[in-house]
């Protein structure tokens, strides 16, 4: 090796020690005749001197600067007395140089790799090399590692086996589009990467291996967000001969595990469990953020008690919804309107109540008979000068308007609870109705099982059955999706006849998993934990770019390759494939990724 040590290990306790060090300039100071350097590798910070004779044998280090490559041979000695640094550890020695060599110049950089102020995203993603060079970036990382590490020791301590599976596949439904590849030895046809293992997990199952894991790579080209790569990393659990609990249990305890090997903490287990009906009805979404101590009040029989008031314009169908939200102080008539044209754009009606200074006031105050005004105000005495959002309409749009302003005002008032806050969603509905389309569409995939006991209603009346699926949450973000599996031929061609696929489009789309179940399929069920989500919460990053080595944009562009590109007409010929619509011309930060900044 050219070193002898890494620049994060040396301590008081090797003074003395001849030592040979290479990395980073990361800082570097000129102090009348001696010149210190800060050194930087992935492991730390040492601080280098050089004394007026080794600057005079070494003429290369007076033009030293940030980034430059080196590589030293000196002995450690202890800081003089008073001048140690507490940030590194490394802070109560030096190296005194003797021998420097200059392995590589580097240009000025675009951005200060050890800066305090934020740098743009899109130069910081131009020139990742140098971004991940930051301390924040090697530490994000290394935390992914070490996930990652814990995650395959838990379960290949429990007889998990890892096996790969192609990501040349076949394209399935999944819910959201699939990236194509055209195959140039079958001109016309087309692979597609994987959404997920999902088929070939179950077909795992069903040729015996009973435990399967693997942290793989899947792909959806759908529009991205903060939490949402078009390529991205899951950590994939089948097993064989288990019911819901098993699985969630197992979760847990890999959870449990992973986070005290990881990041030092201990978590309670079992997780909080809610019904998905449940966490609609009490935060508005099946994703609640349960750091946020706020819940939404369903006050709909109030409306049917009452006569000539402001709720005569509700259907039958309607809903009347409240989110307490004590303490408000700062809340304005600006801050109402503001929340009443948002109602308005979501299609429902807003207006609040509110208690200050021990009386209660409301615009609908005077639209109100006693009886309700009252009702209302009895509701909510007892907490302290609460702001109440009355949201009235659909009950879909109430609870997607509340569950979304639930989370705003509690960012907003930082009232939201430290730490992590983890729980179960469950019972999800098998389907969804597609209003557009006029027809069922599967809530999760089509190859989660109906529970049991609602089978006998699947033909009938099949926007009743509930599934055994699960999903796991943590601070409103979801990490988690897994399901016990259909492994009855008869129970999956009746769910995909119920999603209008043909005898023929079965055939053609799912007949080798479909003739698997022909086989002797085991009951069986299993998990995917989003890997970037994970690591992006317990690094208290806002973004899985921040956690992932080489991300895109949100338009799906990697800024630093300036990928995706065209290809040239030749390639197309080989595929047997021409452009409708050419592509878009490269734009300044898809240049060269070779050259210097100016």
């Amino acid at each position: 090796m050219m070193r002898s040590h890494n620049c994060g290990e040396l301590l008081s306790t090797d003074a003395g020690k001849r030592v040979v060090l290479t990395g980073w300039v990361n800082r570097r100071r000129d102090h009348g005749g001696l010149v210190f350097i800060d050194l930087r590798d992935r492991w730390g910070m040492t601080q280098l001197v050089f004394d007026a004779a080794v600057q005079k044998r070494f003429p290369d280090v007076t033009r030293m600067r940030s980034e430059y490559v080196i590589r030293i041979e000196g002995v450690v000695r202890e800081r003089p007395v008073g001048l140690a640094n507490p940030k590194f550890s490394t802070g109560t020695i030096e190296v005194s140089v003797e021998q420097v060599e200059v392995l590589s110049e580097a240009t000025l950089p675009p951005f200060e790799i050890e800066e305090k102020k934020d740098t743009d995203e899109n130069l910081r993603l131009r020139y990742r090399y140098l971004d991940l060079r930051k301390a924040r970036m090697q530490k994000n990382l290394m935390l992914r590692h070490q996930t990652a590490k814990a995650i395959r020791d838990y379960l290949s301590q429990r007889e998990f086996i890892e096996i790969e599976t192609p990501f040349l596949a076949k394209s399935t439904p999944e819910g959201a589009r699939d990236f194509l590849v055209p195959c140039r030895m079958n001109r016309g046809t087309f692979y597609a990467l994987p959404q997920s293992p999902q088929l070939f997990k179950q077909i795992l199952m069903i040729a015996g291996f009973d435990r399967y894991y693997q942290i793989v790579k899947c792909f959806r080209d759908e529009d991205l967000r903060s939490d949402r790569q078009p390529e991205f990393t899951q950590v994939d659990i089948e097993m064989s001969f288990v019911d819901q609990d098993d699985v969630i249990c197992l979760v847990e305890g890999l959870i449990r595990e992973c986070l005290a090997k990881v990041s030092g903490l201990l978590v309670d287990i079992p997780f909080l469990r809610l019904t998905y009906s449940e966490a609609m009805a009490r935060f508005g979404t099946d994703k609640p953020d349960l750091r946020i101590p706020l819940e939404l009040v369903d006050l709909t029989p109030l409306t049917r008690t009452v006569r000539e008031t402001l709720w005569n314009t509700l259907s039958s169908e309607d809903a009347l919804y409240a989110l307490e939200v004590p303490g408000w102080k700062d809340f304005s008539r600006k801050t109402a309107d503001e929340l009443s044209l948002r109602a308005r754009e979501s299609g429902c009606g807003l207006s609040y109540i509110r208690c200050k200074d021990n009386e209660w006031g409301s615009p609908l105050k005077n639209k109100l008979d006693p009886e309700t005004w009252e009702a209302l105000v009895h509701r909510f005495n007892g907490t302290r000068e609460p702001v109440v959002l009355l949201v009235w309409g659909k009950i879909s749009r109430i609870r997607e308007l509340l569950g979304n302003l639930r989370v705003q005002i509690g960012r907003d008032l930082q009232i939201a609870r430290e730490g992590l806050a983890f729980c179960w969603v469950y019972d999800f509905p098998l389907f969804e109705w597609n209003e557009e389309e006029n027809r069922w569409d599967s809530m999760h995939h089509p190859f989660t099982s109906p529970r049991p006991e609602d089978l006998e209603r699947l033909r009938e009346d099949p926007g009743t059955v509930r599934t055994l699926s699960y999903d796991l949450v943590l601070n409103g973000h979801e990490i988690g999706g897994g399901s016990i599996r259909i492994h009855q031929k008869a129970v999956q061609e009746t769910v995909f006849q119920l999603l209008r696929l043909s005898d023929d489009e079965i055939n053609q789309k799912f007949g080798f998993f479909v003739g698997g179940l022909e086989h002797g399929c085991p009951p069986h069920g299993g998990i995917a934990l989003g890997l970037d989500r994970l690591v992006m919460i317990l690094a208290q990053e806002s973004s899985i770019r921040e956690v992932i080595a080489f991300p895109k944009t949100q338009k799906g562009s990697c800024l630093l390759t300036g990928a995706p590109s065209g290809i040239d007409q030749a390639q197309l010929d080989i595929l047997g494939l021409s452009l409708n619509t050419p592509p878009e011309p490269e734009g300044p930060l898809r240049a060269s990724c070779g050259s210097s900044p100016e």
